[in-house]
């Protein structure tokens, strides 16, 4: 269990987000050492029913997304719950949610209601299209979000065969960690002003941002200077390099690398020589000539046996790994990047560490991720709310709580 609280220690979060870009969000400012809590509807996180798990409602993906939360149970329909919502709220620095704001000002939880309540609350929605647009309020997913912002299409202009996902929660995590400096710099508003506000963060204009950013290219002039895509990127060469026995990472990118990499292949001479290579830009008008003049000079020897040449040119280079070689990565074990923990009801786990090192306030895991409603009567409690009203919330299926039971954190 880290001993350090962390450099947001005294922030607190209401967390009303579900599934990965919020929840992704919330996991960051929660290892900076907010105090975040994670209200869930009484069926839960539904990446809580996503496996694999050894228990109901502990989904992996959920456990990595939520330590150092703490969780309560509020079904949002009943009068009560919503009630008590606000008086968490009152409490709160941030208020993040991720449903559609349609949905959060029929339940009286809208912007207005809870600045209302709370005038110094930063009220942070994401959602997947600017409110202002003609796409607001549509559903909004990772999937279509990757679709609409072209990035399957860009790899079949890249040589794919056929348009394909990136295969990873990307734009969910992308949004949800653009949420994270938004907040702090609302926070930050604050502290000047005594305002809190209200601040969207749209899953479609962030991620246009991130792809137009490389691939606006020559539209980027009135009128158009030349077509769009970054041509380097783009190249159908562009990727690991096959080599007798596997594949070999390799990025050329500047004249003294690429002066390397021709010493390096035994053709030391053609670099100055050949006025394709010898500038930055002759070889942006001409990246798949070159690329495929690195993917036909690899095919020649062993992967070892480039990684070692290439080393020796000072050439960035890296194997090629798959999931199981950058889990047992000797670099993520020597810096300490898992964390284990015997977590009170799914045994031994292995947690993903915070990235970032700190001289002074270290963020670090501090409890586990919670189980469904495990903190609801504490965090009722810490509003001010009576005991007798505590009861009748839960006697009435407004609030969910389960027994408490002796809590844990990652032992290193």
């Amino acid at each position: 269990m880290s001993s350090s609280e962390g450099p947001l220690q005294g922030l607190r979060v209401i967390d009303l987000t579900s599934l990965v870009m919020g929840p992704y969000a919330t996991q960051m400012l929660a290892d900076y050492g907010a105090d975040v809590i994670k209200v869930e509807a009484p069926g839960g996180d539904i990446m809580r029913k996503t496996g694999p798990m050894r228990n109901a409602d502990m989904g992996a993906m959920y456990l990595q997304m939520n330590r150092n939360k703490r969780s309560i149970v509020l079904d949002l329909k009943q009068a009560a719950a919503r009630d008590a919502l606000i008086k968490l709220c009152k409490t709160a620095d941030i208020f993040l949610h991720n449903v559609r704001l349609r949905s959060m000002r029929r339940l009286k939880l809208g912007p207005e209601d809870l600045a209302a309540a709370n005038p110094r609350l930063i009220y942070a929605s994401l959602i997947g299209f600017g409110e202002t647009g003609p796409y607001a309020g549509r559903p909004a997913y990772d999937d279509l979000m990757q679709g609409l912002c072209a990035l399957p299409t860009l790899a079949t202009c890249a040589g794919a065969s056929e348009p394909r996902y990136v295969p990873l929660t990307l734009i969910d995590r992308l949004v949800g960690m653009s949420a994270v400096p938004a907040v702090l710099a609302a926070v930050i508003h604050r502290g000047r002003t005594g305002k809190g506000q209200a601040i969207e963060i749209p899953m479609f204009e962030t991620m246009a941002q991130f792809v137009l950013s490389d691939h606006l290219g020559g539209s980027s002039f009135e009128p158009p200077a030349g077509e769009m895509g970054y041509g380097r990127i783009l190249s159908a060469h562009r990727g690991p390099y096959r080599t007798i026995d596997g594949y070999v990472c390799l990025l050329v990118y500047n004249d003294k690398q690429w002066r390397g990499f021709f010493e390096a292949i035994g053709r030391g001479g053609e670099f100055a020589a050949d006025p394709r290579f010898s500038n930055q830009t002759a070889r942006a008008e001409r990246y798949d000539e070159i690329y495929g003049l690195v993917a036909d000079a690899l095919r020649t020897k062993t992967t070892a046996e480039w990684i070692e040449i290439f080393r020796r040119h000072d050439l960035p280079c890296a194997p090629l790994n798959d999931l199981e070689a950058l889990k047992n990565d000797p670099h993520l074990e020597a810096v300490g990047f898992f964390k284990s923990s015997d977590h009170p009801s799914e045994g031994k786990l292995r947690y993903l560490g915070v990235p970032s090192r700190w001289s002074g306030s270290q963020p670090g895991i501090r409890r586990d991720a919670p189980r469904l409603g495990q903190h609801s009567v504490e965090i009722l409690r810490e509003t001010g709310m009576p005991e007798a009203e505590i009861e009748s919330l839960i006697a009435s299926g407004a609030c969910f709580a389960v027994q408490p039971a002796k809590e844990s954190g990652p032992s290193k």
